[in-house]
């Protein structure tokens, strides 16, 4: 189910696409446009979205951490607050040991995410840039930010980012013998010809598991890249739709519906690498006590 809600965003971004450029309109592209070409080395505008957005969250967390009293206020509580909260959700998913020694990577991908959706809708971006023109004398605009998460390189790295954490994570609880054990071998109670039966049978649903696994990385790729593109592309929409003067109110309603998409989508991340990463490495206090 979910590899289909994946691949449905996508053909609805596509459909999206295809109908702006048929309207004349503007339409987000599926490449992030080059800025900036040293030739050896090539900067686009999703590139410089991640840098600024990793720019003010070190600035804020500077700023937060500044002055720390006991009783805090401001930036400190705000910070306080997000991270208490973040800490409650994931040790709800993973347990209190696993939560607190994976926090810094959970924690840090759901507040990037987030703020990397929503500066995707902060005014200028996709609206101001400057117009390339080519060898022909064709004229392209190219605006110098871009949703980072619109662009599928952003959203594969931090897949494939988890990923190596992952397998990483997953050897460091059970040991090597003991992270293929956890997908092949059956650990239940029996006896007898059910015993070997379920044997076999967790031996043969092993490798469907370990496609699963495989296909993870893909997924999380094509579900934060689809939503977040498809989601800018309509508002891209919206706006030429509207005309000059009233493309803003034609676009109102789904900006706001973008907001909520935008800490929906760093939740749907963070929930669905957590409960990898809990189903994988997290045991029980007996089960620990008992090693």
């Amino acid at each position: 189910m979910r590899y289909l809600t994946a691949i449905t965003t996508i053909w609805i971004s596509l459909f999206i696409t295809a109908f702006a450029a048929e309207g004349g309109h503007h339409a987000l592209p599926f490449n992030a446009p080059v800025v900036l070409d040293f030739g050896f080395f090539q900067i686009t505008n999703s590139m410089i979205a991640m840098a600024a957005v990793a720019i003010a969250l070190i600035v804020f967390a500077q700023l937060a951490t500044r002055n720390i009293t006991m009783v805090p206020k401001g930036l400190q509580n705000l910070a306080e607050s997000i991270i208490e909260g973040l800490q409650g959700f994931l040790a709800t998913i993973m347990g209190d040991k696993l939560a607190k020694n994976t926090f810094w990577f959970f924690g840090s991908a759901f507040i990037f995410i987030v703020s990397a959706n929503w500066m995707g809708l902060l005014p200028g971006v996709g609206t101001v840039g400057h117009y390339l023109v080519d060898d022909q004398g064709h004229k392209s605009w190219v605006p110098w930010l871009r949703g980072a998460n619109a662009d599928v390189n952003m959203t594969l790295a931090l897949a494939l980012v988890f990923f190596t954490l992952w397998v990483i994570w997953a050897i460091k609880y059970n040991g090597f013998g003991g992270f293929f054990s956890h997908i092949f071998i059956y650990h239940g109670e029996g006896s007898g010809l059910i015993k070997a039966l379920l044997v076999v049978i967790f031996f043969m649903v092993g490798f469907l598991e370990v496609i699963s696994i495989m296909i993870r990385p893909l997924t999380l790729t094509l579900r934060l890249y689809g939503n977040i593109y498809a989601g800018e592309n309509l508002l891209e929409l919206m706006l030429y739709t509207g005309g000059q003067f009233f493309g803003w109110l034609a676009a109102l309603p789904f900006y706001f519906l973008e907001l909520m998409v935008g800490i929906i989508q760093a939740l749907v991340f963070t929930l669905l690498t957590a409960v990898f990463t809990s189903l994988m490495c997290r045991h029980d206090e007996e089960g620990e006590h008992s090693h």
